[in-house]
């Protein structure tokens, strides 16, 4: 049995193993412009974001995260509003190009693709899903994002 199929809880192949449709629609945005979400950083992602912005691992961390629970480290939110705090006024992200892993794997999260009923919730959030525009994202590709929104999830807790 593949770690797929083991991770969730079926015999059989995926639902999703035949690809979906999804595109990102550009200045969206919705995906980061909800409230009280959590963004998991891996120590790439901290070490990619801190030198993209040209500053310390530490002064980065200081400034643009907290600490879980557990403590790992996740990306602040906005106080005023509880969003993103890079996203913009025009629903973009400023740091698109180095945006962290798990930000770049949605809407592929293991959350999201375990049934199909969670992907219809998915869908009423995402746009992209079932876009007009959208290409299909093939099983391969999506084991890809998961992967990495596993690993990013993990996170890290120490500099």
């Amino acid at each position: 049995m593949s770690r797929w199929k083991r991770r969730f809880g079926s015999r059989e192949a995926p639902w999703w193993e035949s690809g979906v449709n999804f595109i990102c629609v550009p200045d969206c945005g919705r995906c980061c412009d909800e409230p009280g979400g959590i963004v998991y950083l891996s120590r790439e992602d901290a070490e990619r974001i801190a030198n993209h912005l040209k500053v310390s691992l530490k002064q980065w961390l200081a400034e643009n995260c907290r600490t879980s629970f557990d403590g790992r480290f996740v990306l602040e939110s906005k106080p005023e509003d509880g969003r993103c705090i890079y996203l913009t006024g025009e629903k973009t992200c400023s740091i698109y190009e180095v945006k962290p892993a798990q930000c770049s794997a949605f809407p592929f999260w293991r959350e999201n693709l375990v049934s199909g009923r969670s992907w219809e919730k998915t869908k009423a959030l995402c746009p992209g899903i079932d876009h007009a525009d959208a290409i299909e994202i093939h099983g391969d590709s999506i084991k890809l994002n998961l992967e990495a929104d596993r690993i990013a999830e993990k996170g890290f807790r120490f500099i």
